[in-house]
């Protein structure tokens, strides 16, 4: 099992991401958490097969209909074991 960190930037917040995101990750099998950060920028923690999650990262540098995404960062982090993929409340800074 993969498990990765995504950050995307751009116009991120307010447009549908985080709901667009929970609906992806989940038709692709993956868990994890998806949250809107402090500085604008929202935060994935994905894990499961890694062509799902390369799958997932593909897709967020489009997002939905209504974003514009500038970038997106990946960072290998550890498996925590997630049992679904959440909507998370807004954080201060990713984990």
């Amino acid at each position: 099992m993969a498990a990765e960190q995504l950050l995307v930037s751009g116009v991120v917040q307010m447009v549908g991401y985080r709901a667009w995101t929970l609906r992806t990750a989940r038709s692709l099998g993956v868990t994890g958490f998806v949250r809107n950060l402090a500085d604008g920028r929202v935060e994935i923690f994905v894990e499961g097969d890694a062509r799902a999650i390369d799958e997932l990262a593909t897709a967020c540098r489009r997002g939905p209909t209504h974003a514009h995404v500038d970038g997106v960062t990946r960072a290998p982090r550890p498996a925590r074991g997630s049992s679904t993929f959440a909507l998370l409340d807004d954080a201060a800074a990713p984990d």
